[in-house]
């Protein structure tokens, strides 16, 4: 059944010494144009608190000068606490923060509404552009975006990256699937079993590299995670997988040491050059790329390696970043980064980040908004690339 998806989607009293009755007695009443000229001056003193009072009560911060003192940086997270976004951007949003000139306070904001649409399309329509509110992204919110799905109403092009974090993944197979390598993928009397959560979620990268090598695949969907599906492998109910760096090693590792399973590639990482390059962290593994030319003997199809390196570079090597609004003035944002950039290279910050981050280092070098920016610049064919596999590998259109 094809798939479609849609959006839904001041008066005041005072103490006298002389009663009321006295008061009246006492004192001649006002003339017809003194009694206008208070009502006027307290009708002006009403408009004045009604447009100024905002600002009186709160001032705009002060983020422009090097320091953040007194201040508070609240942070949207559009997912659910507790998750691996959450805990991510809890860490490295409380170390910012704290390196950050003045320390200001960190206020995290948990909106996890519509798969981190509705937060994000928040965020876009009431960010204050003063330096102390941020945004969180990740391949939840940059898939459908990508995509272009009805319900989404945000535009990373008109906001401003302060730092990325990136990560990688692994595909392995199940050996009782009849897998020992990569030769294994092609050409098959029957096609392997791919565990999915979703098409146009994180999946979407593995099964563009899974077109890009032509690999005898099919896919079934509507797994909670890739913790169930690694579950499902062992079981024998799918034959491959991928797993994330952060959970190759619990997942995946002990199924490759008692040989029920086998790494077959990585899905890479796109360098500072734009080029495809092995993951640091599995040199050892080769890149999708390597594995077509390994099966074919030759280089990919140029429009088909140019589709996959975008996604690449989307959902993995800047898979999490920070944000914040375009008209964020230039003094904030490069306070911002460049705290994030020293924070990043400092030793004591990357032995305590490294869980949290996976083995990736934080990204905020000083043409990190041109990169970043070249990326989430989806050109139109690479778009039209992945909705045309979506539709004809997968049955699903979008509306």
């Amino acid at each position: 059944m094809t798939q479609h998806v849609n959006e839904e989607d001041v008066a005041t009293t005072g103490d006298h010494d002389v009663s009321p009755a006295q008061d009246s007695l006492e004192r001649p009443a006002p003339s017809p144009r003194l009694t206008g000229a208070i009502v006027a001056g307290f009708a002006a003193l009403a408009v004045g608190v009604s447009v100024l009072g905002g600002d009186l009560l709160n001032p705009p911060a002060s983020t422009t000068d090097g320091d953040y003192s007194g201040e508070t940086v609240e942070m949207m997270i559009p997912l659910a606490e507790g998750g691996g976004t959450d805990t991510w951007a809890r860490f490295v949003g409380a170390e910012l923060t704290e390196a950050v000139p003045g320390s200001p306070g960190l206020a995290p904001v948990n909106d996890d509404g519509g798969e981190g649409i509705l937060g994000t399309n928040h965020f876009m329509t009431s960010a204050k552009s003063d330096g102390t509110e941020v945004l969180v992204s990740t391949a939840s919110t940059v898939v459908p975006y990508l995509l272009e799905l009805p319900a989404v109403h945000y535009d990373f092009t008109e906001l401003r990256p302060i730092l990325a974090n990136g990560t990688g993944a692994v595909v392995y197979a199940r050996t009782g699937a009849g897998v020992r390598g990569v030769e294994d993928l092609v050409d098959r009397d029957k096609p392997l079993v791919f565990g999915g959560i979703a098409a146009t979620s994180l999946d979407l990268t593995t099964l563009l590299a899974f077109d890009l090598l032509s690999a005898d695949v099919e896919a079934t969907f509507g797994f909670e995670g890739r913790g169930p599906v690694n579950l499902a492998l062992q079981r024998g109910e799918v034959d491959i997988d991928y797993q994330t760096t952060s959970f190759y090693g619990p997942a995946v590792e002990p199924l490759v040491e008692d040989g029920t399973a086998v790494p077959l590639f990585s899905l890479g990482q796109v360098d500072e050059a734009g080029e495809i390059v092995r993951d640091p962290n599995f040199p050892d593994l080769p890149t999708v790329v390597e594995v077509y030319e390994q099966l074919h003997g030759e280089q990919p199809d140029p429009q088909v390696l140019d589709t996959y390196r975008a996604i690449l570079a989307l959902t993995y090597t800047y898979q999490k970043a920070l944000w914040v609004p375009e008209d964020t003035p230039d003094e904030a944002v490069e306070l911002l980064r460049s705290t994030a950039e020293d924070m990043g290279a400092d030793p004591k910050f990357q032995k305590s980040a490294a869980e949290v981050l996976g083995g990736y280092p934080i990204d905020a070098s000083a043409d990190l908004a041109e990169r970043i920016g070249e990326a989430y610049r989806v050109d139109e064919d690479v778009r039209e690339d992945v909705l045309e596999l979506l539709e004809t590998d997968y049955d699903i259109t979008i509306d």
